[in-house]
């Protein structure tokens, strides 16, 4: 989890700045914790005690809104997670500590939400982006932990390619439908297996 793609989110400046970030944030926990595909404009204005006229000072449409509301998810939790990550030093334990972040922040989600971007193209984009970019950066700290002498010395590139193939199938909700796993829990249990194989 690392990077949104290019912001199509509000410009939160200049006068009501402070009125539109509330609004949008507020976006944001309503969407994740309720999903957004069952909702009206009207009905999300209703929701978030505004007007419609209010929520396209935001975004042009519905799904601007919410592409902008996902991508604003995964950017601050990617600021929390990486924020996690620089806080542990040790090389062994900043891979299970950059997977359990990722867990921890996908934790409240609601599985309307993870159904709803799925069905959701320009969502899915957003979450499938972040999803390979915390692969590359899993890539990156295999690669780190075997360079400091930590974990075993594997094929790192092919290690990552299965690490990503795991991660694309929790995006695409196959992990839940194969397990019955949520998306952290799945996070979790692949950190558990990744530490198992790479110990020394």
């Amino acid at each position: 989890m690392i990077n949104a793609p290019a912001s199509t989110g509000p410009k939160l400046t200049g006068r009501g700045a402070a009125r539109r970030s509330e609004l949008f944030a507020s976006l944001v926990a309503l969407i994740t914790k309720e999903g957004f595909a069952r909702f009206t404009l009207d009905e999300l204005a209703a929701r978030l005690h505004c007007s419609k006229r209010t929520l396209y000072g935001l975004a042009e449409s519905k799904e601007q809104l919410v592409r902008a509301a996902v991508v604003h998810f995964f950017r601050a939790a990617t600021e929390r997670v990486e924020t996690a990550l620089a806080a542990e030093r040790d090389p062994a334990a900043r891979l299970p500590a950059y997977l359990h972040a990722v867990a921890a922040e996908l934790g409240p989600l609601s599985p309307r939400f993870f159904d709803d971007v799925a069905e959701f193209g320009p969502a899915a984009e957003v979450y499938e982006h972040n999803t390979r970019a915390a692969a590359r950066r899993v890539e990156h700290l295999i690669d780190e932990g075997v360079a400091a002498g930590v974990f075993r010395e594997v094929h790192v590139a092919f290690a990552a390619d299965v690490i990503t193939s795991v991660m694309v199938r929790i995006q695409q909700r196959r992990i839940t439908a194969a397990t019955g796993l949520g998306d952290a829990e799945a996070y979790a249990e692949l950190a558990e297996l990744l530490l198992r194989g790479l110990a020394r």
